[in-house]
């Protein structure tokens, strides 16, 4: 997400950053470039227009021209107004209410609404340490009721029985009854959309509101809609006290529009990111991560959350020893492929990262994709547990049996081989203490030893 607006950011601030001074006509030059990209990234032209004028003033100000490095001082000033149209904090769920606290799902159809009910249902589970039960009030579209009991069968998460024939407002009285008598602690109540907005289901969701008095009423949009979704958040706003965005498709828009014009137009937050298919998928809005990830700062915090999440105690405690140790096998180093896997791979792991598109560059230049996970993967199972110990016994026949067994060449086995040692040195430099270059870097081991 936001890769086009990055790249965009990227360029004018490199310029920016170079001049030793900057005159009215730089920044001038520098605010039409940064107005331009965000229209491009399908802002819409009120926001973008207003955003403009909250920063020149004070890119003009006193402050910059007494700068000793005006172009960072520029950079900053956008940044904070980046952040505070994005909604300034990360605001919590709302879960003050006598239980089984009542939350809705609304939005229209396509939106992907079921699926982020499930998502949601599973981050509150995870992280809220909540029982919830999630409940269809969808009987208009074929067989919705029945998707949203297989996701609950899929990852255990309890669902309201389906009765054939009742109305929204019966099921919900029925939802209420029934988390009373299963000791469920939150309901997610999953909406019917339409195509397009419409007064009938306006007055449904009006009517269901009324009946499950909901602490939190999260409106699901498709970011890839751009200025549409901004729009369908101000209709929805005005129908019911709307309290939460969640942006669906978030890893397919390059573009961005939809979420730095929504808080603008809606005045509603945005809480979460639907990051993909899986049900872990669902990433939780941190308005200045994302500002910075926009401006090509990238955002270190949230790659260290992810990369926790799937990690457990016994790994972490074995990192730990290792690193005291200063050893790293070639065991450790497929436990942090696979992990690198499961956050997405090379790319996934770089939108997080400073200097996104130079990174990219460079991988392109070395000819560095997703396939050296794979490959790195296949080459290390096709070793011994000896060789996987000690990788220094390899020699050139040991060489010979990994590649045939890999299905790959020798050349790629000495990559790997290569790569491996530098880890293994670093490792050993961390150790003693010294982490400076990692820490400067602010890369993950794998990746950052690719690019060397």
């Amino acid at each position: 997400m936001f890769e086009n607006l990055t790249n965009k950011f990227e360029e004018i601030f490199s310029s920016l950053k170079k001049a030793p001074s900057l005159d009215e006509k730089q920044v001038d030059e520098g605010l039409k470039g940064i107005r331009q990209a965000l229209l491009e990234a399908d802002v819409s032209l009120d926001v973008a227009k207003q955003f403009i004028e909250n920063v020149k003033p004070k890119a003009l100000g006193q402050e910059i021209i007494r700068s000793t490095s005006p172009g960072q001082m520029v950079v900053k000033i956008v940044f904070d107004e980046l952040v505070k149209l994005l909604g300034e904090n990360n605001e919590d769920l709302n879960l003050n209410a006598v239980p089984p606290v009542p939350m809705m799902l609304v939005g229209l159809q396509g939106s992907g609404k079921t699926t982020t009910t499930a998502k949601l249902a599973k981050f509150l589970e995870k992280n809220k340490k909540k029982k919830i039960m999630m409940v269809s009030l969808d009987v208009y579209r074929p067989a919705a009721q029945e998707q949203l009991k297989t996701l609950g069968e899929q990852n255990n998460i309890l669902t309201l029985p389906i009765v054939e024939g009742q109305l929204p407002e019966d099921i919900c009285r029925r939802a209420i009854s029934a988390a009373n008598l299963n000791g469920s602690e939150i309901i997610l109540f999953d909406t019917a959309g339409r195509t397009q907005i419409d007064l009938q289901m306006m007055s449904e969701i009006k009517q269901i509101e009324e009946i499950v008095k909901p602490t939190e009423t999260f409106l699901v949009a498709d970011s890839l809609t751009g200025q549409v979704a901004a729009e369908v958040a101000k209709e929805f706003k005005n129908t019911v006290n709307l309290t939460g965005i969640v942006l669906t498709r978030a890893d397919g828009d390059a573009r961005g529009g939809a979420a730095v014009s929504m808080k603008y137009v809606s005045k509603v937050p945005i809480k979460f990111l639907g990051i993909g298919e899986k049900i872990e998928n669902l990433e939780v809005f941190h308005p200045d991560r994302i500002a910075n990830r926009i401006l090509g700062m990238g955002d270190i915090v949230s790659l260290v959350e992810k990369a926790s999440q799937d990690l457990t105690e016994e790994n972490i405690k074995k990192t730990e020893e290792n690193l005291k140790k200063g050893t790293f096998t070639m065991e450790d180093y497929l436990t942090q492929l696979r992990q690198m896997k499961k956050m997405g791979g090379i790319e996934g792991v770089m939108s997080f990262l400073p200097g996104v598109s130079k990174i990219k560059s460079q991988m392109e230049q070395s000819g560095i994709d997703e396939k050296i996970i794979t490959q790195n993967e296949a080459v290390i199972l096709s070793m011994t547990k000896k060789e996987r110990e000690n990788p220094k016994i390899i020699d050139g026949s040991r060489k010979k049996r990994i590649a045939n067994g890999s299905g790959l060449d020798i050349a790629t086995i000495n990559k790997l081989l290569k790569q491996f040692k530098m880890m293994s040195d670093m490792m050993k430099k961390m150790s003693k203490g010294n982490t400076k270059g990692m820490a400067d870097k602010g890369i993950p081991p794998e990746l950052f030893n690719q690019l060397k």
